[in-house]
C-alpha cells in the first residue's frame, strides 16, 4: 500500500479539535478560510503521495555522497525538491512582502508532516530553510532580508543552521568558532561545525549558512555568541551568486538512517559573513529558528509514525499466518490488532498535541497575548519529545508486526525506525526538552500548566453525563497531573530533572486522552474515532499512574548509586 498523506485527519483536527476558526477571526489570518485550508491540504497531500513518497527508498539505498568536494544527492531528490519549491510549500508561513504566503504556521506544520511521512530525508531540507526564514524575518537587517528572504522563500537558495562543534554539543556556549571584523561591514568566520543537516546539495543555486561564532570581545558562554549569515557563494551587487566563499564540506557522516539527507562537517576558513541581529545576541536569534523547528521535528516523528503504521497495516492485511480469530490474515490476531490500534491511537494523540501547539504559536503571532505565548511555550517541548517518542515506538511496533520480515531490509520496515531515531536527539534531545519543561516552563509556578489542566478538566466534566466511560478516566488522569505538578514546582531542580522525562510523558498522555475524548464527542458514539478513543483511554492513558509515581521519586535513589555501583 503506497503512502497516503493524512489530509482527512488534519481537516478534522482543524475543524473540530484545535480551533483553527479562532485564527480566522484574527486580522492576521482572516484569509486562511476553510476553502483555502482544504485546498492546501489536498494539493500538499497529492504532492507528497505522488512525487515525494516514491523517493523515500532511493534515499535509503543510494545515500548522498561527497565527490571531489561536491555533494551528490540521492536519485530524484532534485526533482522532488523542485516540486516542493515550485509549489510554494517552503514559504507558506513567510512574509508576503518577500514572496511568502503569510499563512498560519499550523498549515505549514501540517504540510511538513505530510512531506516528512512521504520522504523524511528530503523534507528536512525545506524545514531548515523555513527556520532560517523565520530567524531572518525577526532579527536580520533590511539589507539581508531584501537579499536573502525572496531567494529562500522561492527555494532558489537553501538554508542551514550551524550550532554544534566537536566539543560543543548541547553546551553551545563552549563553541570555539570565531568572527573578526573585516572593517567593511563583513566578518571573517573561522571554525568547524558538525552535524550540519543539508550542509550542501547539487540542486539549489546557493546554500546559506547561519553560523554561531564569537567576536573578539564576546564573553565566555552563550551570552558572548553572535550569529552570522555565511553563504556558500557570495552574492554580487545584483544578488546573483558569485565567487565561492572560504568554506567547504569536509566530510559527510555515515549514519544509522536518513541516508538521503547529507549531514556535513563544515569548515570555515576566514569565510565572509554578515552579522544577523545584535553583536553577542546570536542565541536569541538562533532560538527563534530553533523553537518552531522543535515543533517541526516533533512533526517529523509523527510523520514517520504515520508512514510506519500504514506500512505495517498493509503487511498485516495481506500476510496469512496461523489461525486467526477473525479473517484469514494476521490482522485477525488479537496481539497484532492491539499493536496496530495502539500505533494509530498514539499517532493521533501526538498529531493533535503538535497541531494545538502550532495553533497556539499562530494565536500568539496574531494577538500578541501573553496567555498564548505561555501556552505555545509549554506545549513546544511536549510536542517535540512526545511526537518523536511516538515515531520511534510506532516504527518499532511496525517491525514487530512484520515479524521476521521486519528484520529483512527488503521489506522497508526497518528504514522507518532508522530514519526516525535521530529525531529524539537533534534540535535538543528529548531529555533536554523534558528538563526545559520542568524548569524554564515552570518559572511561572506552573500557571500555564494549570490553565491547560483547567481546560481539560472542564471539558471532561462536561462530557461525564454522555461519555462517562471516557470522560471519567480523562478527568481522573488530569487530577493526577495537577497534583504531580503541584508537587514538582516545590522541588529542588535536581529532583525535578530526575523525573522530567516521565513528567513530560505524563503530560502528553493526559493531553492525548483529552484530544481523543474531543474527537469521540465530535465524531459521534458509533464512529471510528470513538472506537479509537476507547483504545487510547482504556489501554494507554492508565500509564499516567506509574509515570506520576516515577516523577515523585526525586533524585536521591539515582545518586545513591555510586559510580562503582554502575560499573559493577
Amino acid at each position: 500500500m503506497p503512502y497516503r498523506a493524512p489530509t482527512l485527519d488534519y481537516q478534522f483536527l482543524f475543524d473540530h479539535i484545535v480551533g483553527l476558526e479562532r485564527l480566522r477571526q484574527t486580522e492576521r489570518f482572516e484569509e486562511a478560510s476553510e476553502d483555502i485550508t482544504a485546498a492546501i491540504l489536498e494539493e500538499a497531500g497529492k504532492m507528497a503521495n505522488e512525487v515525494l513518497a516514491p523517493l523515500n527508498r532511493n534515499g535509503d539505498l543510494h545515500p548522498a555522497r561527497l565527490e571531489n568536494g561536491v555533494v551528490r544527492t540521492s536519485p530524484g531528490f532534485g526533482d522532488g525538491y523542485k516540486a516542493i519549491a515550485e509549489g510554494g510549500w517552503i514559504g507558506m508561513a513567510a512574509d508576503p512582502e518577500y514572496g511568502g504566503m503569510g499563512l498560519p504556521y499550523s498549515l505549514q506544520n501540517a504540510v511538513n508532516e505530510m512531506m516528512g511521512g512521504a520522504c523524511l530525508s528530503l523534507q528536512l531540507n525545506p524545514l531548515m530553510s523555513q527556520g532560517q526564514i523565520e530567524a531572518l524575518e525577526s532579527h536580520a537587517s533590511d539589507a539581508i532580508k531584501d537579499l536573502y528572504l525572496p531567494k529562500l522563500i522561492s527555494g532558489e537558495w537553501c538554508g542551514t543552521m550551524n550550532l554544534t562543534e566537536p566539543q560543543a554539543g548541547s553546551d553551545v556556549g563552549a563553541l570555539k568558532s570565531k568572527a573578526e571584523d573585516n572593517g567593511d561591514g563583513t566578518y571573517a568566520i573561522t571554525g568547524q561545525k558538525i552535524y550540519i543537516s543539508w550542509g550542501d546539495n547539487d540542486f539549489s543555486e546557493n546554500v546559506c549558512h547561519l553560523v554561531l561564532a564569537r567576536l573578539p570581545d564576546g564573553v565566555p558562554g552563550t551570552k558572548g555568541i553572535s550569529l552570522f549569515m555565511v553563504p556558500k557563494l557570495i552574492p554580487d551587487e545584483s544578488g546573483t551568486p558569485g565567487v565561492a566563499n572560504s568554506l567547504k564540506v569536509v566530510s559527510l557522516e555515515h549514519k544509522l538512517g536518513l541516508h538521503g539527507s547529507p549531514t556535513a562537517v563544515m569548515q570555515y576558513d576566514g569565510a565572509t559573513g554578515w552579522l544577523v541581529g545584535e553583536p553577542h545576541g546570536g542565541m536569541a536569534a538562533m532560538f527563534t529558528m530553533m523553537n518552531n523547528a522543535r515543533v517541526g521535528v516533533g512533526g517529523q516523528g509523527i510523520a514517520v509514525a504515520e508512514a510506519a503504521y500504514q506500512h505495517a497495516l498493509a503487511y498485516a492485511t495481506d500476510r496469512k499466518q496461523g489461525k486467526a480469530a477473525q479473517g484469514d490474515t494476521i490482522l485477525g490476531h488479537a496481539d497484532v490488532r492491539r499493536m496496530l490500534a495502539e500505533m494509530k491511537a498514539d499517532t493521533f494523540a501526538a498529531r493533535a498535541i503538535a497541531a494545538a501547539c502550532a495553533v497556539a504559536i499562530d494565536m500568539e503571532t496574531a494577538t500578541g497575548e501573553g496567555d498564548w505565548q505561555a501556552r505555545a511555550a509549554l506545549l513546544t517541548p511536549i510536542a517535540k519529545a512526545f511526537g518523536t517518542d511516538v515515531g520511534i515506538d510506532v516504527s518499532q511496533k511496525g517491525i514487530q508486526v512484520h515479524g521476521g520480515m521486519g528484520f529483512i531490509e527488503e521489506t522497508g520496515a526497518a528504514q522507518y525506525l532508522r530514519d526516525v531515531r535521530v529525531t529524539a536527539i537533534y534540535e535538543g534531545t528529548n531529555g533536554i526538552q523534558s528538563m526545559d519543561l520542568v524548569a524554564r516552563k515552570m518559572m511561572d509556578g506552573g500557571e500555564a500548566a494549570y490553565a491547560l489542566i483547567d481546560e481539560i478538566e472542564a471539558y471532561a466534566e462536561s462530557c461525564k453525563a454522555s461519555w462517562p466511560e471516557l470522560a471519567e478516566p480523562v478527568f481522573t488522569a488530569s487530577e493526577t497531573l495537577r497534583e504531580t505538578t503541584e508537587w514538582l514546582v516545590e522541588q529542588k531542580m535536581n529532583d525535578r530533572f530526575a523525573g522530567a522525562v516521565p513528567y513530560l510523558r505524563l503530560f502528553a498522555r493526559v493531553l492525548g486522552g483529552y484530544f481523543h475524548l474531543c474527537a469521540a464527542k465530535e465524531a459521534g458514539a458509533n464512529s471510528a474515532r470513538a472506537r479509537l478513543a476507547r483504545v487510547y483511554i482504556q489501554r494507554l492513558l492508565p500509564e499516567h499512574i506509574g509515570l506520576a509515581e516515577h516523577v515523585r521519586q526525586g533524585a536521591d535513589d539515582l545518586f545513591a548509586l555510586t559510580d562503582e555501583d554502575l560499573a559493577a
